[in-house]
């Protein structure tokens, strides 16, 4: 458990220092075009979590994410496929740590000082938004795993994400403890404190919807919830 929390940790903080750090950079080196800072935001977001979850992946499953954890949790609880339960509070919390850690990883190599953001993000188009976002980024991930297609896991939820960036307004975040750890930058990347509850509560219901879709899709996908988002292969091993 110690090695998985810790990949968890070092996953999701260095997700978030891809998504902040590259934020910085691309309001520097493009400041009067937002719509390319966003697209070297995007691209970078996508390809980092790509490479992150293949380093990763085979120690904790790569999840970097409590949605994705609670729903596997959900998901497999009867058939004891998915995250058992007394391993869901270690994962959450190393990944909403791990994320504010990221947070600050990003503003020293870029010399920004932490701060609270200003960038208020909680209307109603974005938390449809995050609704969107998060149902297709927990359908993707479970629909991979049920039909054995866990080879392209990495590739399709950093191509995912990174179009979720365009086709959304929230700029999918779509990520609970990205969305926390976002909030300490204010900076392009960041998210007022008053509009993350908000935000975590649409994702929440984007989980419970993809979810829902996904069994309406693939009724046994219980079955495989082990083996989201990668499955583990050091769990034996000393």
């Amino acid at each position: 458990m110690l090695r998985r929390a810790a990949a968890e940790f070092l996953g999701t903080g260095l997700l978030v220092t891809t998504v902040v750090g590259s934020g910085i950079a691309a309001q520097r080196l493009s400041p009067d075009d937002v719509g390319l800072q966003l697209l070297e935001n995007s691209l970078t977001t996508a390809l980092g979590l790509t490479v992150l979850i293949l380093m990763l992946g085979p120690v904790s499953g790569a999840h970097f994410n409590p949605v994705v954890s609670i729903a596997d949790w959900l998901l497999g609880r009867r058939s004891g496929t998915g995250l058992p339960l007394r391993d869901l509070a270690p994962y959450v919390l190393t990944q909403v740590l791990g994320g504010i850690a990221g947070t600050f990883l990003a503003g020293v190599m870029f010399d920004t000082a932490p701060a609270l953001s200003s960038n208020d993000r909680a209307t109603g188009g974005h938390l449809v938004g995050e609704v969107v976002a998060t149902a297709g980024l927990v359908l993707l991930i479970f629909a991979l795993a049920r039909t054995g297609k866990g080879s392209t896991t990495a590739a399709a939820v950093g191509a995912y994400i990174g179009s979720a960036y365009w086709f959304t307004s929230s700029t999918s975040f779509a990520n609970p403890a990205v969305t926390i750890a976002r909030m300490f930058t204010d900076t392009f990347a960041g998210i007022a404190p008053a509009s993350v509850m908000p935000f975590i509560a649409a994702q929440l219901v984007g989980a419970a919807v993809g979810l829902a879709v996904l069994l309406a899709l693939y009724p046994t996908a219980a079955r495989t919830a082990g083996d989201v988002v990668v499955p583990q292969q050091l769990e034996n091993q000393p």
